[in-house]
């Protein structure tokens, strides 16, 4: 099974979005920290998930991006979609060419576990995420720690 970093960052960035939409347009930068990703790393992430149409960008002063759609019309698998990651159990990338440019013995039994986690993944929706509880308790503890971090800066 191979879900790599871009796909799993991708959905944390488009969590967090979803998460801290209410205040307006939010920075990458803003997303780079509280999530610890690279600031470059998602420049291009989000340089994919506008193309796929998923967020939009907000430019000048208090710019940054918002989710193009409602979170509970986003799905988890369209996330991954949107930046070119596939869900494949297959050793061959599902190309059939396994073994030795034929298809192996196990080649359709993998195929259908893709099909199985990309309708799971595509059965879990952005606003599915946002209900659930333990979503909502990390939010809020990066929540406190940006503000705690603002604090300290401000009395020094």
């Amino acid at each position: 099974m191979r879900l790599t970093t871009k796909g799993r960052y991708a959905v944390t960035a488009m969590l967090d979005l979803a998460i801290n939409a209410h205040s307006g347009p939010v920075s990458l930068a803003e997303i780079s920290k509280r999530q610890e990703i690279s600031l470059s790393y998602l420049e291009q992430l989000f340089a994919r998930l506008r193309r796929s149409g998923l967020v939009n960008s907000v430019r000048g002063p208090g710019g940054g991006y918002r989710l193009s759609d409602q979170p509970a019309a986003i799905s988890i698998a369209r996330v991954i979609d949107a930046v070119s990651e596939s869900i494949d159990a297959t050793r061959c990338q599902g190309r059939g060419d396994c073994q030795q440019g034929t298809t192996c013995l196990t080649h359709h039994l993998w195929c259908d576990l893709s099909d199985a986690i990309h309708g799971f993944l595509d059965g879990i929706t952005l606003s599915d995420l946002l209900a659930r509880r333990d979503v909502q308790q990390v939010a809020e503890r990066q929540r406190l720690n940006i503000d705690d971090e603002a604090l300290i800066y401000m009395t020094k």
